[in-house]
């Protein structure tokens, strides 16, 4: 186990004294009520001793897990409380409490402790811990076993749903092929083609993949990690993105959509110019007062890099390489700009050409790699 440094705070001010009618020690048998003899009680010399657990000089926020333990002692005490935000107090005689916190990454948060007399009354100390939470990785494919793709993992979508394409004036068709998708040394490969192809009296002069966890794989809120090289070429639109899983009941985009990674290569956008949005009934994309992330990766067809969005209960968080680069908060949260607290799926394709860009006519064909896409929770 790791070294835990143990944080001693003696209470010198700031307590408050309270009646503790009903949060106090509410109708126990030590409790003076004898009207004859009015003793008032209060507690005093609170002390709170904090220990986080795995704090050490390599972990000053802790070793991950998100456990804090809490000892408290006073004068005159027969009674103890913990709380945290608006749960419900804890209470025992001893003053010790465990809390596991859950919000990753470094927060800091407010927690109160109480002591009680046997007459009711109490006072109380706010103590502010700042804890390191590490995600646990709840589902991956690492693409390590050559050959097709997961069908455990993955579904590969091939059905246009409008009257024979896509959305967005897209150019291809999507296959299940092994030709458009498959692993090799240890990642996926999404190949959009030059080819002439016809699928349901459709016929297209592009082929890819679109891969999708749908019905396979949902989860609400986490962090995804997708370690990608993006495809070459002008006409070619690489994407990493979630849809709501409830997408055939309430439609788009009432059932939201996160674009953790896209990116177009024509000529009036800016070459490696990779985008973060989010797509709502409220907002589609870049509106008034929601604003669309944009980077810059000159090598972002010649190196992997990780594409990351953080999903908390009120707020999305873009990351590339752990290094921040856009947050979606909406406030005050709605229905329509916050559709973001039910399950979504993840979703990997190539797409080529749209209503807006067209392709290089010597377009032959090009590779997005994906290495793993990781989710932690």
């Amino acid at each position: 186990m790791k070294n835990k440094f143990r944080i001693l705070i003696i209470v010198l001010s700031f307590i408050s004294v309270n009646a503790c009618g009903s949060g106090g020690s509410g109708g126990d048998d030590d409790i003076d009520t004898n009207p004859n003899n009015p003793v008032v009680i209060t507690p005093s010399n609170l002390e709170v001793e904090v220990t986080i657990v795995g704090l050490d000089n390599n972990n000053p926020n802790g070793d991950g897990s998100g456990i804090v333990q809490f000892s408290a002692t006073a004068m005159n005490a027969v009674k103890y409380g913990f709380k945290y935000g608006n749960q419900q107090e804890q209470q025992n005689t001893t003053g010790d409490f465990e809390y596991e916190f859950s919000q990753l990454g470094t927060e800091t948060y407010t927690v109160t402790l109480y002591a009680y007399s046997s007459t009711g009354h109490g006072v109380s100390t706010n103590k502010f811990v700042t804890v390191f939470v590490e995600p646990e990785l709840v589902w991956s494919d690492e693409f390590d076993v050559d050959g097709a793709v997961s069908t455990s993992n993955w579904l590969a979508e091939t059905v246009p749903p409008f009257n024979g394409s896509w959305a967005n004036g897209e150019k291809q068709h999507y296959t299940d092929r092994l030709d458009n998708a498959y692993v090799s040394n240890g990642t996926l490969k999404i190949v959009a083609k030059r080819e002439t192809y016809t699928f349901e009296n459709s016929t297209k002069e592009y082929t890819s993949a679109r891969l999708i966890t749908k019905d396979k794989y949902e989860f609400t809120y986490g962090r995804i990690d997708v370690r990608a090289k993006l495809p070459d070429g002008l006409g070619t639109w690489p994407a990493i993105w979630t849809l709501g899983a409830n997408i055939d009941a309430v439609s788009w985009p009432a059932c939201g959509e996160i674009d953790i990674m896209e990116h177009w290569r024509h000529d009036n956008y800016p070459e490696g110019q990779v985008s973060s949005a989010t797509h709502t009934t409220a907002c589609s994309g870049g509106c008034p007062n929601v604003s669309v992330g944009h980077t810059n990766l000159p090598d972002y067809n010649t190196e992997f890099h990780v594409y990351s969005v953080e999903w908390k209960e009120d707020e999305l968080n873009f990351l590339i390489d752990g290094n921040f680069r856009y947050r979606y908060r909406p406030s005050p949260q709605t229905t329509d700009n916050w559709p973001y607290s039910a399950d979504q799926f993840i979703i990997l394709n190539v797409a080529m050409g749209g209503s807006w860009f067209e392709i290089d006519p010597n377009f032959t064909e090009s590779t997005m790699e994906v290495d793993y896409v990781r989710v932690y929770q």
